[in-house]
This record gives C-alpha cells, sequence and structure tokens, in this order.
C-alpha cells in the first residue's frame, strides 16, 4: 500500500497560506475519503478540511497554529494500491514586487485583496503575533515592503487608540486556537447539563490532617477533589471516550483527566494528568502539581485523549455555572465554592459544593450522566477512606 501526501488545499483566489488549527484524526486512525481530517485557518473563515484519499493516517508533517503555505505537505496517509497522490495546489509566487499603492488606496483595498508589499515570510509572522488584517493593513500603508522588524515596531507602540473612544489589541495564538475549538464544539456538541450538591466537610478534614502532619506533602483541597473524579472514571469508561467521525466511539483504556489552568490577562491553557484513574494517591498529587506547574509557565497540554476536563471556580465565589465541552473531550465538571447549606435530612447547617457537568449528549445519556456524578459525590465526600485505601 503506497504512502502519499496530503495538502493544504487552494480554497479562494489570492489565498497565499492558512494556519493549522487542530488535527481532527490522529495516526493510526482509518480515514474515509470526504470525512474531515484538521481546521485550517484563512483570512475569511475557520474550516474542516476533508481528506481526498481514504485510508490510514501516518503522521501529521505540522503542529497545530503553524502557518503553512497553499499547497505545503501538512499529513502523509497510506491508501490502496493505484489509488495516485493528488498534485499539491499551486498557488503561484508570492506578489512581492508590486508598486505600493498609496495610503487610501491601500485602505480601500484592504478588505477586498491581499496586500502586494507584504511577503508570506511577513504574513505568517504577522499572523505569529496576532495581527489582524486591519492592522497588517496599517504596517502596509507605512512602508514600502513589510518586513518583521516592521511589524515588531508596530507592536511595541502598544494599542492603538482611536478618536471614537476604543483600543484594538491582537489575540493571542493560544485564545484563537481556544475560540476555535469552542466555535467547533457549538457546532457539534449536543450538551446535557446537570449538577448536584456534595457536602465538603470530609475534603477539609482531610487537608487540615494533611497540613497538621507538618511534612512536605501538602495537596490541595482540590488535588483531593481531582483525585475523587480520576477514582470515578474508572467505573464510567463513557467519561474515559471520544467520538470519532459520526458513528465511532473510542474508548481510552486510562483516564487522562484535564484541568484547565488560569494565566495572568485571562488566558487559558489545559494540563493534563496522564492515566488518572492507575495512579496511587499520592502519585496522582505529584503528577498533578507538576502537570499544573507546567500549565502555569505557558504549556498547553491539551490533546485528542482527554475525554473529561475540570474547572475550579472556587476562589472567584461562583458558586453555580455551566460548564462548556469543548471536542473532542466529551464532559467538563465544575467545581464551585464552599458554603454553608442543608442536605438530606441533616437539621444543622453543612459545608456544601456544588458540580456542575455539562455532556455530550451524542454519546453520553441523561442516566450515565446521573450515575458517573453520583460517584464523584460519594467519592468526594467519603474522601479520606479513599486516600488511605
Amino acid at each position: 500500500m503506497p504512502d502519499v501526501s496530503v495538502h493544504i488545499p487552494q480554497i479562494g483566489e489570492g489565498l497565499q497560506e492558512a494556519r493549522l488549527v487542530a488535527m481532527l484524526k490522529q495516526p493510526g486512525d482509518a480515514v474515509k475519503r470526504d470525512e474531515p481530517i484538521y481546521q485550517m485557518e484563512t483570512d475569511k473563515a475557520v474550516m474542516d478540511v476533508e481528506s481526498p484519499y481514504e485510508g490510514t493516517l501516518i503522521e501529521w508533517l505540522a503542529e497545530a497554529d503553524a502557518v503553512l503555505p497553499i499547497g505545503a505537505p501538512v499529513a502523509k496517509m497510506r491508501v490502496a494500491e493505484g489509488v495516485e497522490e493528488a498534485a499539491a495546489p499551486s498557488h503561484g509566487p508570492a506578489e512581492t514586487d508590486a508598486p505600493q499603492a498609496s495610503a487610501p488606496a491601500a485602505a480601500a483595498d484592504a478588505g477586498a485583496a491581499r496586500l502586494r508589499n507584504v511577503p508570506p515570510r511577513s504574513r505568517a509572522y504577522a499572523k505569529e503575533k496576532g495581527l489582524t488584517d486591519e492592522q497588517l493593513a496599517a504596517v502596509a500603508a507605512k512602508v514600502d515592503k513589510v518586513m518583521p522588524a516592521d511589524i515588531d515596531a508596530f507592536l511595541a507602540a502598544g494599542p492603538t487608540s482611536s478618536a471614537t473612544g476604543y483600543s484594538e489589541t491582537p489575540m493571542t495564538g493560544a485564545q484563537r486556537i481556544l475560540a476555535s475549538r469552542l466555535q467547533r464544539g457549538a457546532q457539534l456538541v449536543v450538551p446535557g447539563t446537570m449538577s448536584v450538591a456534595t457536602r465538603w466537610s470530609g475534603v477539609e478534614a482531610a487537608r487540615a490532617a494533611a497540613k497538621a502532619q507538618g511534612s512536605d506533602f501538602q495537596p490541595s483541597a482540590f488535588t483531593m477533589f481531582a483525585f475523587a473524579v480520576a477514582q470515578a472514571l474508572k467505573n464510567h469508561p463513557m467519561f474515559r471516550s471520544t467520538l470519532v467521525g459520526d458513528s465511532t466511539i473510542r474508548t481510552y483504556e486510562k483516564a487522562h483527566l484535564g484541568i484547565a489552568v488560569a494565566l495572568p490577562g485571562d488566558q487559558l491553557v489545559l494540563a493534563v494528568v496522564d492515566d488518572a484513574d492507575h495512579l496511587s494517591w499520592r502519585e496522582f498529587a505529584d503528577a498533578t502539581r507538576e502537570r499544573i506547574d507546567l500549565a502555569r509557565g505557558g504549556k498547553d497540554q491539551a490533546n485528542e485523549s482527554v475525554a473529561l476536563s475540570l474547572t475550579n471556580m472556587q476562589r472567584h465565589g461562583l458558586r453555580d455555572a455551566i460548564p462548556v465541552v469543548v471536542p473532542p473531550s466529551v464532559a467538563t465538571l465544575f467545581l464551585g465554592e464552599v458554603y454553608w447549606g442543608f442536605a438530606g435530612e441533616t437539621p444543622e447547617p453543612v459545608r456544601l459544593v456544588n458540580l456542575g457537568l455539562t455532556f455530550d449528549h451524542r454519546l453520553i445519556n441523561g442516566v450515565g450522566a446521573a450515575e458517573f456524578l453520583n460517584e464523584v459525590k460519594r467519592n468526594v465526600e467519603d474522601i479520606e477512606s479513599l486516600i488511605q485505601s
């Protein structure tokens, strides 16, 4: 069976490059002809790109967020004998030698055509730095030929204010990737949501006991909660699963637990604890601290195997929320603030938290979601026994 290359297609006249947003297939996956295999962003939109072949994906030749010229190879596939490799789409040479238009003419053409005095290398650099088309047009209107140094000078000047009272700054690359994932989630996911009040006093007692020991091992209350979730994942394989295409469920033997980590400037990345449901309590706590530290350093660990993610809003005074699901994940679990309330038949108020679960109804139904959420609740309320065992 021959190996063939998959190329960035020519979509729209005048396009010279595209940004690789996300991979929808992983090496080893079977791919049908005309099945979406990755997402790319052009000047106009983020779109799914379909495979020109039927076969097996061997490898990706670029990483997410890479800016590639039209026609560049992006992946390799193994296809059936007799399948000829499609020629790379021709996009012609970059038009960099045209005389510069006057500033008014350049402004008029910015939305209708590619700027002729921006070489592909500079255009890719502008995308890397997060410049919008309007900002790149403003740079191009001031120079004969836009170079990376011109873009750096524009960014060094800081946000641009207008006479009408607003400012514009480029969206970061990480936020653009997150936005495209959320957009895809809104198109694909059929969300279901439920919540349950959970006693938190056991977690507080376990945290106080750890502090009293005075050792170097000082796991947080959230780490204990995350361990309770990881243990529940053992018994609920649908929360270790993702949907491949429209009709295939892929279930991972071990859970890869995602944890949302906020960075300065309201940025968001994902820490991932691999094999979370197979780790002992001490192994889990150490791995969680290590992965969160990496995330706080800016390392986004999101990958296709993360089926469930946790979001912690205790420090922000939020009792309830409806989290969103970002595919290929199938669920997101929210942890709210601690409060005094009543549970069951207890006449006295107790310490409670609300757990809010949003799940992809295409894979998980209400009863299955409720059973998982109630097992998490039981594990949290009995966290001391869970840790000791």
